[in-house]
């Protein structure tokens, strides 16, 4: 009886993982495209992010008291400085709850020199999938389809193969 109670287990976890992995590639298999939705920067800049096709957008949710996201930012910043001129739009949309001063005050004390947009209504957050957690980034490819989506750390590495895979050729 416990051999039965055991491999009826075992089916079930095993469908479980067959299921999880075909919703998976099911959900993954057809590109999910980049939400239509107008920002505003800290600089005044207003902009849609739908005009910002032809180019890879990296969008990053994060905020000042993050630590994760505090260490993301040299990445950040030596990716807008190797590829802005290829085509890399950096935009970093600072969560609901982060202070806007805190937000200008870590923007001059970095140096930060991509666009920063202040998601004060969550609109944002809510039009990529309701974001909660930080660091969370996005990586938009040049027909303004996501084709990366990551919650915590990124792999600095991976990531940098992945904008130089999808920049515009030249």
């Amino acid at each position: 009886m416990k051999k039965i109670k055991k491999n009826k287990r075992l089916v079930a976890i095993s469908l479980l993982c067959f299921f999880a992995v075909a919703g998976f590639y099911a959900q993954n298999s057809k590109a999910l495209t980049a939400p239509d939705i107008e920002l505003h920067t800290l600089d005044n800049q207003r902009f849609n992010l739908k005009q910002l096709r032809g180019k890879v957008v990296l969008i990053n949710f994060w905020a000042t008291n993050c630590a994760s996201c505090l260490k993301e930012i040299p990445h950040l910043k030596t990716w807008h400085q190797d590829y802005h001129a290829q085509g890399l739009d950096i935009i970093a949309v600072n969560m609901f709850y982060d202070r806007p001063n805190h937000v200008v005050q870590a923007a001059k004390n970095f140096a930060l020199p991509y666009k920063i947009v202040l998601d004060l209504k969550q609109h944002i957050a809510k039009a990529f999938g309701d974001v909660q957690f930080t660091p969370t980034t996005f990586l938009i490819d040049t027909q303004g389809n996501i084709v990366f989506h990551h919650t915590g750390l990124l792999n600095a590495d991976k990531m940098n193969t992945l904008i130089k895979q999808h920049l515009p050729t030249p």
